[in-house]
């Protein structure tokens, strides 16, 4: 089975799925980095040329093709989630990991990257920085029903959750 890491921005999945794949001896896929590579333009340009409707079109496309990948660690975006579709393959296709993170957190972590405006493109008029709240909100009861196990980054290192998800791996579970 696959592992999919899911959560909003920065809350890790990229950084957790980078090493838990190497600990598993696993390929690692980054979703939102196969759009970019498929549009050939980085997120910010395809939704400021497209819209989000284009990116998350391209996004869905990608996840049906991960349903084919076995053994794979993919971090995936952070809206993954509002597609049932999406959801529904992942859970076919694997173990599906929430890293969950508080907006305080997501929002230090977002300052502290010097590439959040180029990567992350705003996901409402508010702002990237006034939206974490509202859209977190919003968000937190699908990415509770889409996981199968959820995983506080605010407290947890990368080697604590790569830790917590080995345990579960080798409990047959993914």
């Amino acid at each position: 089975m696959n592992i999919y890491l899911i959560g909003y921005r920065c809350c890790g999945k990229t950084s957790v799925g980078k090493a838990l794949s190497t600990l598993l001896d696993r390929p690692f896929l980054d979703t939102d980095a196969k759009v970019v590579e498929k549009a050939a333009m980085t997120i910010s340009e395809l939704v400021s040329r497209s819209g989000w409707e284009a990116f998350r079109d391209m996004e869905k496309s990608v996840i049906e093709q991960t349903m084919s990948l076995l053994h794979h660690v993919i971090a995936t975006g952070g809206g993954v989630i509002l597609n049932p579709d999406n959801v529904r393959n992942m859970k076919k296709a694997g173990w599906v990991i929430w890293l969950r993170a508080s907006p305080e957190t997501v929002r230090a972590r977002m300052a502290a990257d010097p590439g959040t405006l180029f990567q992350r493109p705003d996901l409402t008029p508010a702002g990237s920085m006034d939206e974490i709240d509202a859209v977190l909100f919003t968000r937190q009861p699908l990415y509770e029903k889409a996981s199968h196990l959820v995983l506080d980054t605010d407290i947890l290192g990368i080697d604590a959750i790569c830790r917590k998800i080995l345990e579960h791996t080798q409990q047959g579970n993914a």
